[in-house]
């Protein structure tokens, strides 16, 4: 799986997403920040699937119909784990992801809304 992580996501993360066999690129790489509906936007059109911390981009896929790859939300989880978790996520959620569910994961809990891309 194509994975793209938001900048706030933890750089370290991309050793156990890569680890875990996905293919992942890191907006911190990039020559500067474009904002969050660009972000989405080559999220969207390289067929990846983004990670954050931040709820803007559900927004801005719910609330604003912008399309996705797949977006997964990472609330309250310390930096060394968001990768572990990710990969197990991704594992997972795989098919939901494909089909372009945005999913909110907790320590306790993950929640699933299930969309179209």
């Amino acid at each position: 799986m194509k994975v793209l992580l938001d900048s706030c996501v933890w750089g370290s993360a991309r050793v156990a997403v890569q680890a875990a066999g996905h293919e992942v690129a890191w907006v911190r790489d990039w020559p500067s920040d474009p904002g969050d509906a660009e972000i989405l936007r080559v999220a969207h059109e390289e067929g990846r699937v983004l990670a954050t911390l931040d709820k803007d981009f559900g927004e801005l896929a719910v609330v604003k119909g912008a399309p996705h790859a797949g977006i997964v939300r990472l609330v309250g989880l310390r930096a060394r784990e968001q990768g572990p978790v990710l990969a197990e996520i991704l594992a997972t959620y795989e098919q939901e992801l494909r089909e372009g569910a945005i999913l909110t994961v907790s320590p306790d809990r993950v929640r699933v809304r299930t969309g179209s891309r």
